[in-house]
């Protein structure tokens, strides 16, 4: 890589490519420079950013940095991409989401047969990535950015028992598809 790319050029390549809030640390490291330095190149990007007239934004979270569309924007992802994923592959979503990461023997166990037909469909939509566990003969399931992007959730809660997570996720997802359908209505 040319050595005379600008520090907030390489950061906002970086948070594009890593598609989820980093800290400021995480940032120095990709960037190989200094928490100082990176930080400068933060303010910069943040400022160039609010300065122009686009669809994306730079913003600080609680997890971190990260490049994002505005959300003047989520209708124009909802017409141009929406997710129209039965009950029963929303509840499976969930439970990948959940106990992230999960083998898909026990999601199996979970969610009963039809399961596998929702797998095949959440990792051909991009929302779970499926891997051979080296441990077992099982896949590993786990969900992907795009599942926090698109449900703009940056942590699932770790404080509620597993059956109050489950049952929370599945109000919120099924939220979520009533807003869908009221908005294709």
């Amino acid at each position: 890589m040319p050595k005379n790319i600008p520090i907030a050029a390489k950061i906002e390549a970086i948070l594009y490519l890593k598609g989820k809030p980093l800290s400021l640390g995480e940032i120095a490291e990709y960037a190989k420079c200094d928490r100082f330095t990176a930080e400068e190149g933060i303010i910069e990007l943040m400022e160039n950013y609010a300065r122009r007239d686009t669809a994306l934004e730079v913003i600080e979270t609680e997890n971190g940095y990260s490049l994002q569309l505005r959300s003047d924007f989520h209708d124009l992802v909802q017409a141009l991409i929406p997710v129209e994923f039965g009950v029963g592959a929303l509840r499976t979503l969930a439970a990948i989401a959940l106990h992230n990461p999960i083998l898909q023997s026990e999601l199996i166990n979970l969610r009963g047969s039809g399961a596998y037909q929702h797998v095949q469909e959440l990792v051909e939509s991009g929302f779970v990535r499926k891997r051979r566990d080296n441990d077992s003969r099982s896949f590993a399931l786990q969900i992907t950015p795009k599942f926090h992007q698109y449900f703009q959730i940056e942590q699932l809660p770790q404080i509620l028992t597993i059956p109050e997570k489950e049952q929370q996720l599945e109000l919120e997802l099924e939220g979520l598809e009533v807003e869908e359908e009221t908005i294709k209505n």
